[in-house]
């Protein structure tokens, strides 16, 4: 049986927030600051969750890796790592949250108070996404606002913004044609998007003048954000009904639509159809683990945060088998949506199917745009491709932007959970990230985009955050005592083999993985043959360390400042704050009480057991 901790006193580091900061969304009397909060019901936090980690690259990444590393045979290696470590860790920061009641923050510093920087690095990384990943939304609103023109400005080349080498692909020209076709022929579809929605300069060193246009969708989706969360988690989860949902509409739709175009067939052939020869190839392995990585949301904070929203007694065991499985489904089924549709757009232009797939951002403004132009009635659907790229990518940018505040809140709620200060904070950080976010509506915006893009929140640094995470919790903390907590939390334990991946397997996966993305490093590539010069690469790098350096920072700083000699202190910032085991969990009166399990709701096991384990 795992060790059950003391539960007599409440944590000291808990016990040293005013009664405002206590967990659960208890409002103090005595200093008049705001409640916590909660989730209204399960399903906003199932649907704030799910918003959060299904986003633009289950859509416009997943289905061009499968494509890319030899179809079905990917699924190798991407459940391998779903299993040894995007499982693990989901539960390991949405349970984390739950039982501390506390962001990613000041989670960390409850629990295991070493690895405090955890929590700072995760935050500082959820900013640099703030920053860059609301300029996509930027760009798929100019899309949509276009879309509802007579006949879409992409689809022919009679624009102000076309030049004579502009050439429209379409029914079968693309072969017919090709010995006619002027030697640097363009698109207007790829005109359409570095022309009038770039305005792409030709070099890095070129960024130019704001666009006004592109200036005015950021402000416009900022806003959007902002009111979404401006009062926590009772304005988020109302909004995530429609913002989580509306995605899997539109997809279906989509769906359907692609299956019943000619050449679907071949499109979805071509996502599946088995290569096992690439599973010799360790890039595969590469992809398939920093695709989870990104996907499922891991060591950003953000889990952790919405997960302290919870009710004590939640499963949220069973709450994160049940997201990672929504997450992968829904990864698998983008791509029969996607490449449905690359496969009858390669037919009706008569050309490979491997000519015309792409990923990020070249799949959503460049290759679907074009496959959409060739359908009937093509607004209609140019309207719901870009409505569902909007939600996908929306509910992702508030949930994190919640995630933020709910650490900053936590770790200073007698200065912040008062009158409107939460609202002003959260309007001064938006209003800096939207200052930032105007260098990439600039001409050369597309470059610092891909840099913000590649160092950031790059797998390197994600990887480093995870070896820590299970570091911290397997070795530090004690798998046995985390397994404990959870079973506390939901009745039963947790499977054996989530403390074997906590303390060997996650780890050790991680680390190879990493070392890996260094030896295979190569400088980035920017597109038009273009390579990220050495002084770009050097700010990268910087990014990278903004958030990673916060992990030995945060480790000296504490070992400086705690009282002890040197093993006294060590021994003290390896415990979680002092001998604490359980988040407090206040009455109404004021008063500290455990909560007893809700035994009517957690049959899983005999009531004597539970009884047993409480006595013991």
């Amino acid at each position: 049986m795992a060790d059950q901790l003391p539960r007599e006193q409440g944590d000291p580091l808990l016990n040293t927030f005013q009664q405002g900061s206590l967990p659960n969304g208890i409002k103090s009397s005595k200093d008049g600051l705001h409640a916590r909060g909660q989730w209204a019901s399960k399903a906003e936090f199932l649907l704030a969750v799910a918003g959060q980690i299904i986003g633009l690259g289950n859509v416009w990444r997943f289905p061009y890796l499968c494509y890319k590393n030899g179809g079905g045979v990917f699924f190798v290696p991407y459940l391998l790592f779903l299993v040894l470590c995007g499982i693990p860790l989901f539960l390991l920061e949405t349970s984390l949250g739950q039982f501390t009641s506390l962001g990613g923050v000041s989670a960390w510093r409850t629990m295991c108070p070493l690895f405090g920087g955890l929590g700072y690095a995760s935050q500082v990384m959820i900013l640099h996404g703030c920053v860059y990943y609301i300029v996509i939304l930027a760009w798929a609103l100019f899309y949509l606002s276009y879309s509802f023109q007579a006949e879409l400005p992409w689809s022919h080349c009679n624009n102000t913004w076309n030049t004579e080498a502009c050439v429209v692909f379409e029914r079968h020209n693309q072969t017919a044609v090709v010995s006619s076709l002027p030697e640097n022929a363009t698109s207007s579809v790829m005109e359409f998007w570095e022309r009038e929605v770039l305005r792409l300069s030709s070099s890095l060193d070129e960024l130019g003048p704001i666009s006004w246009k592109l200036a005015l969708c950021l402000a416009i989706v900022w806003l959007v954000c902002y009111f979404c969360v401006w009062k926590g988690v009772k304005s988020t989860g109302k909004v995530v009904y429609l913002t989580a949902t509306f995605p899997y509409a539109m997809l279906l739709v989509l769906l359907v639509r692609g299956a019943t175009l000619p050449g679907a067939t071949q499109g979805i052939v071509f996502y599946l159809k088995p290569n096992i020869t690439r599973l010799a190839d360790p890039q595969v392995w590469m992809d398939a683990g920093t695709q989870v990585f990104f996907s499922y949301g891991i060591c950003l904070g953000s889990l952790t945060a919405l997960g302290s929203y919870n009710k004590y007694n939640n499963d949220c065991y069973k709450d994160s088998f049940l997201l990672c499985l929504l997450n992968s489904v829904t990864s698998f089924l983008a791509g029969f949506a996607i490449f449905s549709v690359l496969g009858f757009m390669a037919e009706e232009q008569g050309v490979d199917i491997a000519s015309v797939a792409q990923s990020g951002p070249g799949l959503a403004f460049i290759a679907y745009p074009r496959a959409v132009a060739m359908m009937p009635v093509p607004q209609l659907w140019a309207v719901c491709f870009f409505l569902m790229i909007i939600m996908l990518g929306l509910d992702t940018q508030f949930v994190s932007l919640e995630a933020l505040m709910t650490s900053v809140t936590d770790l200073y709620p007698n200065l912040i959970r008062r009158g409107h200060r939460r609202e002003l904070l959260l309007l001064f950080i938006c209003i800096i990230c939207f200052l930032l976010g105007l260098v990439m509506v600039t001409p050369g915006g597309l470059y610092v985009f891909q840099i913000y893009d590649h160092f950031s929140c790059s797998g390197a640094s994600l990887l480093l955050l995870s070896i820590f995470q299970s570091l911290a919790i397997g070795w530090v903390y004690g798998a046995e005592r985390f397994s404990s907590n959870i079973r506390d939390m939901t009745g039963y334990t947790p499977l054996p083999v989530f403390k074997l991946c906590w303390k060997y397997l996650t780890p050790a996966v991680c680390t190879a993985t990493f070392v890996f993305s260094l030896v295979s490093w190569s400088p980035l590539n920017l597109g038009k043959g273009l390579v990220a010069p050495a002084w770009a690469t050097t700010l990268g790098w910087l990014l990278t360390l903004s958030s990673v350096s916060l992990l030995p920072i945060w480790a000296i700083y504490a070992m400086a400042t705690t009282p002890g000699t040197l093993p006294q202190r060590f021994h003290r910032l390896c415990s979680p704050a002092e001998n604490s085991s359980l988040a407090l969990h206040y009455s109404p009166s004021g008063l500290p009480y455990i909560p007893a399990l809700p035994l009517s709701e957690k049959q899983k096991e005999p009531i004597t057991d539970i009884l047993h384990d409480r006595l013991t």
